[in-house]
């Protein structure tokens, strides 16, 4: 079960005992006055979205580590309570004021913004004694030596 507080923390418990605890940054003056409508989400493979106006955090269920933050525009606010589930695509609005006021529609999932050509994170927790497995996937890509 997870639930989130009025005060901004988010905590998972398994129904005996507390698993994590994540505070949500500049979301306690937001939160008490909009509600909580909206700002969980859960995403594939284990993953929570947690949606406030200013950003999105993605943290695993499964011992609440921080996986991806995505910060809304300068100008821009998410909308919360307007989020909208489509397959495994969290769809949220984000329109922006200024001179000439527009909105935009930012598609994420379990792995951050939905974008093309994007690199997997590695959100699962592996197994220890486990084999660690690439991070990237594609053998062609440089990587610097070691320091």
């Amino acid at each position: 079960m997870i639930t989130l507080w009025d005060d901004g923390m988010v905590t998972a418990t398994d129904g005996r005992s507390v698993r994590w605890h994540r505070a949500l940054p500049a979301a306690g003056e937001w939160l008490p006055a909009h509600g909580g409508t909206g700002v969980l989400h859960a995403l594939g493979r284990g993953m929570l979205a947690v949606v406030t106006p200013h950003r999105v955090a993605a943290y695993r269920i499964a011992d609440g580590d921080l996986r991806w933050v995505l910060p809304a525009r300068e100008g821009c606010a998410f909308e919360p309570a307007r989020a909208v589930r489509h397959g495994k695509t969290l769809l949220l609005t984000q329109p922006c004021t200024g001179p000439v006021p527009t909105a935009q529609v930012i598609a994420v999932d379990d792995l951050g913004q939905i974008t093309p050509h994007r690199r997997p994170l590695g959100n699962e927790v592996r197994e220890k004694g486990a084999e660690p497995r690439p991070e990237h996937v594609n053998p062609e890509k440089v990587v610097a030596p070691p320091r």
